[in-house]
């Protein structure tokens, strides 16, 4: 499931213009997806344990950079899963401005995070945004824009758009494309179960990249050829500009897709998220209540509400801050990971791995290399953004320190450190 999908694209394009904003595009997967889906197919198969990240993290560094790894992954989940109500609010109010007025739209992105939360509750069982059929639904406006585009060559070079708010710079436009291309790790997990992993899995890590990219491509190069102008882009714009296109069927059909997108998205890692605060309960890094699990459905129902009530509070942030808060704290929690591969290679050289990044211990450190130049641009761009009358980057800093202060917290009150690892209850799927 990579985040974001063709909707939340559209700041790119403000930020960077159409040349730039299509190289980006092209090159940021390669930077930045394809290292960590090879560094993650690795730990992954190597290590296949239930907490994933920070388990990996503490057996090559030890307990005080598991727990860091974990109380990061944490953090930046919460600023990540903010983004999704956001998304269906700039699509719902692109077809009823009417929730533009006041703090309509918190409501209703309140309302969405309620929801997501009683249903995974509650267990009820939502279509999967990951259906193959859903996603060729959700992609068929975007396949009906690259058709139409050409017929309408330079003729929106003079369109009345609805004017834009949007700030969003080529730096927070590349910010924006490392959000849309996260969450190749997914189907790193998975490394083990392929056949010939050493062969098939980069191969189809190649395609998949290729086939994401060209869905983030070809939209924006079909609109470039009409002449619209880089300032009519931003976040939810695609519908205003799919009816200049096509009509109101077009921008309905955008509008849909959007707001489908988003709620399926959040609804589909209300679950996914709320692993990390069982799984640390569970070994003793968080009060155990956050590992009590909902009798009929098995959901780590005390873990849902504590992160929605997290994910209500950060609503206001706004789109552009929300992304550069979670690369930022997404990033120094990949950095750990990234080391974490180098130390291990170092240290349990005979430790089987069925996947491998390839090029020996030169390999396992290199690969790391691209994705933190990266991690320096969101390092820029937070000292520019203000949250709560700090920059981003203070902001994100104390959220850093903070996990220090909650792993001194945590060993005061547990001297004897962490449970070992033991059978655990199995939460929902």
């Amino acid at each position: 499931m990579v985040s974001g999908g063709t909707y939340g694209t559209e700041d790119i394009v403000h930020g960077a213009g159409y040349g730039r904003a299509i190289l980006i595009l092209l090159l940021t997967p390669l930077l930045w997806s394809l290292p960590t889906a090879f560094m993650i197919g690795e730990l992954s198969s190597a290590l296949p344990y239930e907490g994933g990240y920070y388990a990996w993290v503490r057996r090559a560094m030890g307990t005080l950079w598991g727990f860091q790894e974990a109380w990061l992954s944490l953090v930046a989940s919460i600023f990540d899963m903010a983004i999704y109500p956001t998304l269906f609010v700039a699509y719902l109010t692109r077809m009823f401005p009417w929730f533009q007025q006041g703090n309509r739209g918190w409501w209703v992105a309140l309302a969405v995070v309620i929801a997501c939360a009683v249903l995974n509750i509650a267990g009820v069982k939502v279509v999967s945004l990951t259906s193959l059929w859903l996603f060729f639904a959700l992609s068929a406006p975007f396949v009906a824009i690259v058709v139409l585009a050409p017929f309408k060559m330079g003729a929106l070079a003079n369109a009345v758009t609805k004017p834009t708010t949007s700030t969003v710079d080529i730096l927070g436009g590349l910010l924006i494309c490392m959000w849309n291309y996260m969450g190749w790790d997914n189907a790193s997990t998975i490394a083990t179960e392929v056949e010939k992993p050493q062969r098939t899995y980069p191969r189809a890590m190649l395609a998949a990249v290729v086939i994401v990219a060209l869905s983030y491509v070809l939209p924006f190069a079909a609109l470039w050829m009409t002449g619209l102008t880089p300032t009519a882009w931003e976040t939810g714009s695609w519908a205003d500009i799919a009816g200049l296109l096509g009509g109101p069927l077009l921008r309905i059909g955008v509008v849909l897709g959007g707001i489908i997108s988003a709620f399926g998205m959040f609804n589909a890692l209300v679950m996914s998220y709320s692993r990390l605060p069982l799984a640390m309960a569970q070994d003793g890094m968080l009060p155990g209540i956050f590992a009590k699990l909902q009798k009929k459905s098995r959901a780590p129902w005390v873990a849902i509400i504590a992160l929605a009530a997290c994910w209500a509070m950060c609503l206001g942030l706004g789109f552009a801050r929300l992304v550069t808060l979670d690369i930022l704290l997404y990033g120094f929690s990949l950095l750990l990971e990234f080391v974490a591969l180098a130390v291990l290679r170092f240290r349990e050289p005979d430790l089987a791995r069925p996947f491998r990044v390839p090029g020996g211990l030169f390999g396992a450190i290199a690969i790391g290399i691209p994705p933190m130049l990266l991690l320096v641009f969101s390092i820029i761009r937070s000292q520019h953004e203000q949250v709560w009358n700090m920059s981003s980057f203070a902001f994100g800093m104390i959220l850093i320190a903070a996990g220090f202060v909650a792993y001194a917290v945590n060993h005061l009150l547990k001297p004897q450190g962490w449970a070992p690892a033991e059978q655990k209850p199995e939460p929902a799927a």
